[in-house]
C-alpha cells in the first residue's frame, strides 16, 4: 500500500530532439474526463536561458501490481508549428504555468497514476491559514525512488497569507527547501475530515510549484539563502484545462 498522493507527480524529462536538457517536476489533472500534464511554463520554454525544448518525456506505471515497471512516455511541444501547451495571463502578467493535454488513446490500458480533479482545488471558504503544514511532492535534481519510479515529498509551510497575492502576484509563498528539478511540482496539503469527493486522494491542490526567492542585495558569504519559494494558485490549472 502506498499513499496515492505519489501516483499523481511525474519526473519531466525536457528533449531537444534526442539531445537531454533539463528535469524538472509535474503531475496529473483530470477535467471533463480529460487529462493533462500540469508543470511549469518555464520548462516547456524559457527564453532567458534560451531553453527551447520541444517534446517532453514522462515515465508511466504500466503494472498496477508491481510499480517497478514503467515505460518512457513522449510528449511533442510543438504539432504543425503550434505548441501544445496551454499557458495563462492574469494582470500582473504572465504565470509561470503550462498545461499540456494527453491523449487516453495512446496510453497504456493497464498505466496506474492518480490525478487531481476540480474538486480538489481550495475554494472560498478553504482558507489555510499562514503556517500550515504542506507538501511539495516532486524530483529534486532528479532525485527519487528510481526501482518503483517514485516522487519524494518535502515538508512545506504556507508563508505568506493565502489569500492575498504577493506583491499583487498570482502566487503566495511558501517556506521549504527545495531544489532545481522541483519546478512543476504540486503543492498540498491534506484533507483531515473525509469527503467523498476527493475519493482516494484525500487533498487539496493549492499551488504549482515554480522557483525559489531571493534577495538581490543577499552578502552570499554572511547571509543564507532565504529558503522561502513561490508557488502559482492552482485555479489557474481549472482555467487552463476547461473549454
Amino acid at each position: 500500500m502506498i499513499d496515492p498522493i505519489l501516483l499523481t507527480a511525474v519526473c519531466v524529462l525536457t528533449f531537444e530532439n534526442q539531445r537531454p536538457l533539463t528535469n524538472a517536476s509535474g503531475f496529473f489533472f483530470e477535467c471533463d474526463e480529460r487529462l493533462f500534464l500540469v508543470t511549469s511554463r518555464h520548462v516547456v520554454i524559457d527564453a532567458p536561458s534560451k531553453h527551447f525544448p520541444n517534446r517532453l518525456e514522462i515515465e508511466l506505471h504500466i503494472d498496477p501490481a508491481n510499480l517497478a515497471k514503467s515505460i518512457g512516455f513522449s510528449i511533442p511541444l510543438y504539432r504543425d508549428g503550434k505548441s501544445t501547451w496551454r499557458q495563462g495571463l492574469d494582470r500582473a502578467g504572465e504565470i509561470d504555468v503550462a498545461v499540456i493535454e494527453i491523449e487516453r488513446s495512446a496510453l497504456p490500458e493497464t498505466m496506474a497514476y492518480r490525478a487531481f480533479t476540480p474538486q480538489h482545488l481550495a475554494r472560498g471558504q478553504d482558507q489555510p491559514e499562514v503556517g500550515k503544514s504542506l507538501l511539495v511532492v516532486g524530483f529534486p535534481l532528479g532525485f527519487h525512488d528510481t526501482l518503483h519510479h517514485m516522487p519524494v515529498a518535502r515538508h512545506a509551510v504556507i508563508a505568506s497569507s493565502f489569500g492575498l497575492r504577493f506583491e499583487g502576484q498570482g502566487y503566495f509563498l511558501t517556506d521549504a527547501r527545495t531544489h532545481r528539478g522541483t519546478s512543476g511540482a504540486p503543492v498540498v496539503m491534506r484533507v483531515d475530515e473525509p469527503d467523498p469527493l476527493l475519493g482516494d486522494l484525500p487533498w487539496m491542490l493549492l499551488g504549482v510549484h515554480s522557483a525559489r526567492l531571493d534577495v538581490g542585495t543577499r552578502d552570499l558569504i554572511l547571509d543564507e539563502a532565504l529558503g522561502l519559494n513561490c508557488a502559482w494558485y492552482a485555479d489557474i490549472v481549472l482555467k487552463l484545462t476547461e473549454g
